[in-house]
């Protein structure tokens, strides 16, 4: 079977919330949806290997989240918390005329879906994971964990005035960096025709004449999730806390595979252990060599993980 073209030129949803989301795909639309979600600093781009693959079988889309390459990029910070993100994936989803897709998500798209899972399970038939914690076990680690804390510091750094400069200077090298492997070299997968579309994704000009990088950094200034300081707190759990809470708000109704790069600097392989507390129906998949960038790094195996949750 012949993989599909990938169709991204000029491919828009404009959501009810405001939202003018761009969009990949590959398939055709009344398949079955599955939507694949990106991380920082990444793109649609990310998943082109996965679209390829699935849109044989499915109808497979890839956004550039809110803040990323051609989507909308709102100027308010409070614009970038997670729940407003999980909203424009509902949205989407809808705007494609299905009610319901699995979801495979990456870094900060996982960090999104696994709050629309908890919030929305209705529209989340199975969810896939790579290299995402869930959210309480996160917020745990950056509280009371000093290696996580010092593996998070550069999310205080991206929160500050100016980083989206530092990250675009000498030809995005603090980027590319962010991508390499752990002597800092060059990954293989990113080959000079991938580095120019990076490049071009980082470029482009956010709404009202903003960096072309501030609203991918926003994700970090609008998280409550961050290494505490001397200023500022840590993590705030009290979402997660049952006395104001629902005791079940933090855990995740609906079938979930994690896939994680066991060589993630960033997000240790320890992040992983308690998950079954908050997911009942789990199944874990550890690449012991993958770093976090193991959808590059091995997309035949990531891709033959996810086609083993569908029917």
């Amino acid at each position: 079977m012949t993989a599909p073209a990938v169709i991204h030129h000029l491919q828009f949803a404009s959501l009810p919330n405001g939202m003018r989301l761009h969009y990949a795909s590959a398939g055709e639309q009344g398949k079955p949806l599955i939507l694949f979600v990106h991380g920082f600093p990444e793109f649609w781009y990310a998943w082109e290997r996965q679209l390829a693959e699935f849109g044989q079988t499915h109808f497979a889309v890839a956004p550039d989240l809110r803040g990323f390459n051609l989507s909308g990029k709102p100027s308010d910070v409070e614009n970038y918390r997670p729940r407003h993100v999980a909203e424009d994936l509902v949205q989407l989803t809808g705007a494609l005329g299905y009610t319901r897709c699995v979801i495979v998500a990456h870094d900060w798209g996982g960090a999104v879906c696994w709050n629309l899972a908890m919030q929305h399970p209705e529209i989340v038939e199975k969810l896939v994971i790579v290299n995402a914690p869930h959210p309480y076990l996160f917020a745990r680690a950056l509280t009371a964990d000093p290696a996580q804390q010092a593996a998070s510091g550069y999310m205080n750094w991206l929160r500050k005035p100016g980083s989206e400069q530092a990250l675009a200077a000498n030809d995005f090298a603090l980027l590319e960096k962010m991508l390499g492997g752990h002597e800092g070299t060059r990954p293989a997968w990113f080959t000079d025709a991938v580095r120019a579309r990076y490049h071009a994704a980082w470029s482009t000009p956010g709404d009202n004449d903003s960096h072309a990088l501030t609203g991918s950094v926003n994700y970090y200034r609008a998280t409550p999730m961050r290494p505490p300081t001397d200023s500022e707190p840590a993590a705030d759990l009290s979402r997660f806390n049952p006395a104001r809470f629902d005791p079940n708000c933090a855990v995740v109704k609906v079938p979930t595979l994690v896939i994680w790069g066991e060589q993630d600097r960033a997000l240790p392989k320890t992040l992983v252990d308690g998950l079954g507390d908050f997911v009942p129906d789990l199944r874990v998949e550890r690449i012991p060599e993958g770093t976090h960038w193991v959808i590059h790094e091995q997309p035949e195996r990531v891709n033959l993980l996810i086609r083993s949750t569908l029917p």
